[in-house]
């Protein structure tokens, strides 16, 4: 039992503890009163072996026999005759000095248990702080991000508010793109409609329909794709408005977790998809700018081409007018020369007619006469040159009414022909006039209603 005394003694001696300043001595290292009693505490031991004073009274009988065992001396009163348990001043001493080393004992062990209490003290309050202060700068760096990111939200926020309405206009340049087609899908098929009026050879597919055609195709081409395009932009605004909304409700939350985290009520530092809000959004942003920039090139690709084809429409327009309007002129010009040559022939076959009737006369006068000379009497009744002559008039005359007649033939059936031609030309000058009244005075003039402007 003194031993363990002593260590104990030697542990708190040697203990590298270092207690705080209000718990430290103030002379000295730190050990403990109850060294020394440790050291010089001695249980006392008695040269004959310990025995209960009732030994001396086992043979009761040898004490009224007057027996020498060192009891004769015990005063005989009326309580010796009772059995009485007592111990000897020895046991006395050695009760008092086992009570006074139970009591160190048990006071180092308590002040043994006081400086451990104290340094658990001290331990656990700079472990408290320690941890406090860590928890304080965990609490600052989780506001710090907290702020941080509402700040991206914020702005990511604004961005996407201003994609947004970038987008909504861009969708109203779409509608207004679409709207603006149709005038010019219309005019372009009632110039169609109107060709078709053409009549006989002026019914050609000539350039000018097969650029209308091309530009009815173009003009749908490009409604289908604005219509298209608008789609992927109604999509992507509602994309933009639904990442809008997460950014909001992310928002909320980072000003609901400020306040908490301010006021140190709570800490979440295990929330999940921190980010996700706004890497959506960003990601829906860029998105929309890209379909903002794909839509400005199809507005401007869907103008250069619909100008483009208008003009290359309108020039065959031209080309086909100029040529109608040549190809009347010259048309003109030969029914011009076809009346003139028709009235020429008119008089040509009137002279004919007279000619071949300017010889019947002298035809009937050859005839009479030589009718007349077939009377001649007897010997008179002869061939003389006379006869012979009227003979060969008459034969040359016939010859040339026949040969008039044979031209007059000819004249008339040229006549004919000019007539017929001049019917040709006069239908061919109409039908050049219907067709440059519906080119030039209908396409060309409702044409004009078309304005392809860039949107």
């Amino acid at each position: 039992m003194t031993q363990s005394f002593v260590e104990t003694a030697k542990y708190l001696s040697s203990s590298t503890f270092d207690p705080p300043p209000y718990l430290r001595p103030t002379g000295g290292p730190y050990e403990t009163t109850y060294t020394a009693s440790f050291q010089t505490a001695r249980p006392y031991t008695s040269p004959h072996s310990f025995r209960p004073l009732s030994r001396s009274l086992e043979f009761p009988h040898k004490l009224l026999n007057g027996s020498s065992s060192g009891l004769e001396h015990l005063p005989y009163t009326a309580v010796t005759q009772r059995a009485i348990h007592k111990y000897t001043p020895q046991q006395w001493r050695t009760s008092n000095v086992l009570n006074v080393s139970s009591g160190e004992k048990e006071r180092a062990t308590a002040e043994r248990l006081r400086d451990e209490c104290s340094r658990l003290r001290t331990e656990t309050a700079l472990l408290t702080h320690r941890t406090q202060s860590d928890v304080n700068k965990k609490l600052e760096h989780r506001i710090h991000d907290i702020n941080y990111w509402k700040t991206e939200l914020e702005k990511q926020h604004a961005d996407i508010v201003a994609e947004i309405k970038a987008l909504q206009a861009f969708i109203g340049r779409l509608e207004k793109a679409v709207a603006a087609t149709e005038r010019p899908l219309n005019v372009t098929k009632q110039c169609l409609e109107y060709r078709e009026r053409r009549v006989k050879i002026d019914l050609v597919h000539d350039n000018v329909e097969s650029h209308l055609s091309k530009e009815v195709e173009m003009i749908e081409n490009i409604q289908a794709l604005l219509k298209k395009t608008m789609d992927q932009a109604h999509e992507q605004l509602w994309l933009l408005r639904s990442a809008k909304t997460l950014l909001e409700k992310d928002l909320s939350d980072k000003y609901s977790s400020l306040g908490i985290d301010g006021k140190c009520s709570t800490l979440n530092n295990f929330s999940k998809d921190i980010h996700f809000a706004p890497h959506s959004a960003e990601r829906e942003r860029k998105a929309s700018i890209a379909l903002r920039s794909e839509i400005n090139g199809i507005l401007m690709q869907s103008y250069v081409d619909l100008r483009n084809i208008f003009e290359v429409v309108n020039n065959e327009f031209s080309k086909r007018i100029e040529e109608s309007v040549s190809a009347k002129r010259s048309l003109e010009k030969e029914l011009a020369r076809v009346m003139d040559e028709i009235a020429s022939m008119e008089n040509n076959v009137r002279d004919l007619k007279l000619a071949i009737a300017e010889k019947e006369n002298p035809l009937k006068v050859a005839h009479t006469r030589l009718d007349k000379r077939s009377l001649r009497p007897n010997v008179e009744l002869c061939r003389d040159p006379v006869q012979y002559r009227l003979v060969g008039e008459v034969g040359e005359i016939s010859v040339s009414i026949d040969r008039l007649r044979m031209r007059l033939a000819e004249a008339e059936a040229s006549l004919m022909a000019l007539l017929r031609n001049k019917e040709r030309l006069e239908d061919d000058i109409e039908v050049k006039t219907n067709s440059l009244f519906i080119d030039r005075d209908q396409c060309m003039v409702i044409r004009q209603q078309i304005r392809h402007i860039s949107h």
